[in-house]
């Protein structure tokens, strides 16, 4: 379910509450690593960190690059860490390896992580790939992909 809410507050406001805990639990720890020059906004009817467009103007769609979205869909909450999806194949490869190794369910689509709760996730992983990218290292990758 795809959120209309313009504002990340009416957003979690506007989760049943014990929706709205996870959502809130998972922001703050991307709001904790997450690299300065990121902003958090909604986008696409997600809690979404990007890269705004008057630090980077020049992406194939003319909208800010995205880094990481947050979303509490119909049966799950999606995680989109943009540094291990979009990256590389071998990134992703690398990503889902140490995910297997941390004992924990892995449920991932094309570009996301599915999960239920915040026990399912390994929570060092995704720590690492918040933090795992500068705003100049990420939009470096991105202009390197498009060449």
């Amino acid at each position: 379910m795809q959120s209309t809410e313009k504002t990340v507050a009416s957003y979690l406001e506007s989760l049943p509450p014990e929706r709205a805990v996870v959502i809130s639990e998972i922001r703050a720890l991307v709001n904790k690593y997450v690299k300065t020059g990121f902003i958090e906004t909604m986008r696409r009817g997600m809690i979404s960190w990007e890269i705004p467009l008057d630090k980077y103007p020049n992406t194939y769609n003319k909208e800010p690059l995205n880094y990481i979205s947050l979303a509490a869909q119909k049966n799950n909450f999606s995680l989109y860490l943009m540094g291990c999806h979009a990256v590389s194949a071998e990134e992703r490869e690398a990503f889902e390896k140490e995910y297997l190794a941390s004992g924990k369910r892995m449920d991932i689509g094309k570009s996301c992580i599915r999960f239920r709760k915040i026990e399912d996730l390994p929570i060092p992983l995704i720590i690492k790939y918040i933090k795992r990218y500068s705003l100049k290292e990420y939009i470096q990758i991105y202009e390197d992909s498009r060449n």
